[in-house]
């Protein structure tokens, strides 16, 4: 397959800016691998597909807030510093990108908040956007990460256009977020409500949760017509042995095994043994899912409406077969499902 495969006309007013007003009541395109049908239902309808015993396997990471503002020294240029990751508590060093980058040289110090108690230096170049900083602040560490999350704000993707709100904070976030570590969220995961989760277990449907914090990496660009070209960035991923015998007692069973988004998907594909089961993981996965690809754990994914020529496209056409997902894409262009991290969801069975 080459990334040309993986073009589509996508119209500018399906890319969702908001979520719908009620998360399980965004739309839910259900597609049947065998059937090759196509149905049209609302999300909370998905209980519909699912039996006791059946397993859902959740991805449990937190968006922490990641926009920050800060200004140059000197100068007084608003700069905006998009936190990565952690790179060492003690020194509190962290992999930032910076925007506008051609402003920040090593050496410079940005000021943050209306009183500049926090400072940062620039202390590395990492790419043309990346920078190494430094964070200088009077207090302990757990003072200085409350410091972090006071400032910064929701990381809602750059197609968004509108300013963050305060609805975001909690709508770009998963109701069974736990473990802090993602810039960005799980999207499959936004559209299950406290009362929907409820209704899944009433019915006696297991969950299984694992933690893979998510990076920028997922929406980087394919730049390589040869995929097998392309490199993934990694991210942290962590599977316990609670989630390994609820996700192999499901195989094990002949259950229905569902991955809820594609983070979910590449975590339990990149740790797999030779008989087709789960293992326990603490560690990192750069794994890139493309076809053809035969998956090992799940037989079922609940997925949103992804953008052109991403490897989220690359994944689902993998899962469902090429020319069926561009047959549902069209068929969504056409019905005007919304696209993207605030976009309907589709569950492929």
């Amino acid at each position: 397959m080459k990334l040309s495969h993986f073009g589509f006309n996508l119209p500018n007013e399906l890319l969702a800016e908001h979520p719908a007003e009620n998360r399980d009541e965004s739309r839910l395109m259900v597609l049947n691998r065998k059937e090759q049908t196509i149905e049209h239902r609302m999300f909370k309808d998905l209980i519909d597909y699912f039996e006791e015993d059946d397993v859902l396997i959740l991805n449990n990471t937190k968006v922490f807030p990641a926009r920050l503002y800060g200004n140059k020294e000197k100068t007084g240029a608003r700069i905006e510093v998009f936190l990565l990751r952690e790179l060492n508590e003690e020194q509190r060093l962290w992999d930032v990108l910076v925007d506008p980058a051609r402003k920040i040289r090593i050496g410079n110090k940005l000021y943050f908040g209306d009183d500049d108690t926090l400072v940062a230096e620039v202390i590395d170049n990492t790419t043309s956007r990346g920078r190494t900083l430094r964070f200088l602040y009077d207090g302990s560490y757990s003072e200085f990460r409350r410091k972090l999350t006071e400032l910064g704000e929701t990381p809602l993707p750059k197609y968004i256009k509108r300013d963050v709100e305060p609805e975001d904070e909690e709508r770009y976030q998963t109701i069974y977020a736990k473990n802090e570590g993602a810039v960005a969220a799980p999207t499959a995961g936004l559209h299950f409500s406290k009362h929907l989760l409820k209704r899944l277990e009433i019915k006696g449907i297991d969950f299984a949760e694992v933690t893979l914090h998510v990076g920028l990496g997922t929406f980087n660009p394919v730049e390589v017509e040869d995929l097998s070209k392309h490199k993934m960035d990694s991210e942290e991923l962590k599977i316990n042995e609670t989630a390994v015998n609820i996700v192999n007692k499901g195989i094990d069973n002949k259950r229905r095994v569902c991955a809820v988004g594609t983070t979910a998907m590449r975590a339990i594909e990149s740790s797999v043994s030779s008989n087709g089961r789960l293992n326990e993981i603490d560690g990192w996965t750069n794994k890139f899912i493309f076809p053809p690809y035969d998956f090992s754990i799940a037989n079922c994914m609940i997925t949103n409406f992804h953008t052109p020529k991403s490897t989220l496209l690359m994944m689902v056409s993998a899962f469902a077969g090429h020319d069926f997902i561009k047959k549902a894409y069209e068929e969504a262009v056409k019905e005007k499902y919304k696209f993207y991290s605030y976009g309907d969801a589709m569950l492929i069975l």
